[in-house]
């Protein structure tokens, strides 16, 4: 093999050898390009866009704005304890929880005959309108802006579940393209999240949290512009008698699926892992940004070290799409788990400020804690998508995915009061911060606890895992045809002709 490519250097291979290095660099420079024409090929550019218009900028932009302006209004605005800010904005994902609604009212009730863009517009013209209330309206009272902000949640949780419909329907039609989604959707998250955090703590500085809200009003009103311009088949004279009857039957469809124990066992697995890491955020974030004995970060550090973080969650997206993506589920639940757990342990190391102790700066070691943490918990959130994308049966994608993504956000609604009980039994409040250490302790080893219950994940591979085919359903050929050459099409409309 040698000789020969020393042969082909005699007779003018040393041109070749510059064309091979120049296609090297432009397969890395233009490789996630082409992935992403690939991806829009293979599925719709329409898709493509959507999911970078929502997850990355009214999801990962939005939402990491949202996040921070949140808890500095929380804890500046309406002054509240950090027990009860982590349990009022627990509440703010109860749109979340109860996104089979909306996945029901977009499968099966059309506006105008259309299924997806009135939905599109809806939620952007909610987000703007609450978004716009909490910035200009003054001294407002606490539960009046924690309803604004449920309302604002709904909004993104309508937009969010028709780009989940089609990445369930894609990852069944497309298999071997699954993990390629969510990479997709990741990535897209990640990195709108990355500049929403970069800007967040700058922003609050410069506007405070209440401009920040009224900047939110563009994100949102971007749902509206995507209802706007993609491309619908319309639904010629649908009969509003029949929606009574497709309620009962998507009901009896999910109800079919959850008893199946391909189904429930993995469900299950995915909120207890949510629930028992308890989440005790809002207890760090005072400490943070309070404490005497904290590192006392200004507003622009603390925008600064979560953009870092996302980083980490980059990272962790990238190395799940190259390495582990073709990993069984069981195993890479179980390493990921565990490496949470430990992940977590850098958090009471800078509580305990033993980072002090062996010379490492609270600035340097926090940003090292946050993109470790995101990365790991990136790695363990990939596979858990996989699966749930993979557990949906045909004809009722979008309303069963939104079913499988409640469960989890109840995961972590369960996970953020389970944590906002630990800080009020162990005392932390906004000027004591004695026992924080051991809240922390205390969630690491809740976050080992999951792992009693491995079993009921299943050990299948990530790229070949199926559910039974008397759950999945099948396709005829007209839908087949169907399914090439809508765009969005709607789920339910599919189900229909079956």
């Amino acid at each position: 093999m040698v000789v020969e490519d020393h042969q082909q250097l005699e007779n003018g291979g040393s041109v070749r050898v510059v064309v091979k290095g120049e296609s090297h660099f432009r397969n890395v420079v233009w490789g996630p390009v082409l992935w992403i024409k690939m991806l829009a090929k293979e599925l719709h550019w329409s898709f493509v866009f959507g999911v970078v218009s929502l997850y990355g900028i009214n999801q990962g932009l939005g939402g990491s704005l949202g996040r921070v302006a949140t808890e500095y209004y929380m804890k500046d605005v309406q002054k509240v304890q950090p027990s009860e800010s982590q349990a009022l904005t627990a509440i703010t994902k109860i749109p979340w929880i109860i996104k089979p609604l909306w996945g029901i009212l977009t499968d099966v009730l059309p506006i105008y005959g259309f299924h997806r863009r009135p939905y599109f517009v809806l939620a952007g013209v909610l987000g703007v309108v609450s978004m716009l209330f909490i910035s200009v309206l003054g001294n407002l009272h606490l539960y009046l802006a924690l309803l604004w902000m449920t309302i604002a949640s709904a909004a993104m949780a309508i937009a969010d579940v028709t780009i989940d419909a089609c990445t369930a329907y894609n990852s069944i039609k497309h298999p071997s393209l699954a993990s390629d989604m969510q990479s997709l959707c990741s990535l897209s998250s990640s990195i709108g999240a990355l500049l929403g955090f970069f800007m967040s703590g700058i922003l609050v500085h410069l506007v405070g949290s209440k401009g920040v809200f009224g900047l939110l009003t563009l994100p949102f009103a971007l749902a509206s512009v995507v209802g706007m311009v993609f491309s619908e088949s319309h639904v010629p004279g649908f009969s509003y008698k029949q929606v009574n009857q497709k309620f009962i039957d998507a009901g009896r469809a999910m109800w079919k699926t959850m008893k199946c124990s391909d189904v429930w066992r993995p469900s299950l697995y995915m909120y207890i892992s949510l629930a028992l890491s308890f989440n005790i955020h809002e207890g760090l974030f005072y400490w943070f940004t309070d404490s005497k004995d904290g590192p006392l970060f200004a507003q622009e550090t603390v925008g600064f070290i979560l953009s870092i973080g996302s980083v980490g969650s980059i990272l962790g997206a990238t190395l799940y799409q190259l390495v582990l993506k073709d990993h069984p589920f069981r195993g890479i639940c179980l390493w990921t788990q565990l490496l949470f757990a430990l992940a977590g342990m850098l958090d009471l190391v800078l509580v305990l400020r033993l980072n002090l102790i062996f010379g490492l700066p609270d600035y340097l070691f926090i940003v090292v804690d946050e993109v470790v943490s995101q990365m790991i918990g990136r790695l363990k959130w990939m596979p858990l998508l996989v699966l749930t994308s993979k557990l949906c049966p045909h004809g009722i994608e979008g309303t069963f995915f939104a079913l499988l993504m409640s469960i989890d956000n109840a995961g972590f609604m369960t996970s953020s009061w389970l944590g906002g009980v630990l800080l009020h039994v162990l005392k932390v409040t906004r000027t004591e911060f004695g026992n924080l250490w051991l809240a922390v302790l205390i969630r690491n080893v809740m976050r080992v606890s999951p792992l009693f219950v491995l079993f009921l994940v299943p050990k299948g591979d990530q790229n070949t895992f199926k559910l039974p085919g008397e759950i999945m359903g099948g396709d005829s050929d007209d839908e087949k045809e169907e399914a090439r050459n809508l765009e969005l099409a709607s789920l339910v409309h599919s189900a229909d002709r079956r």
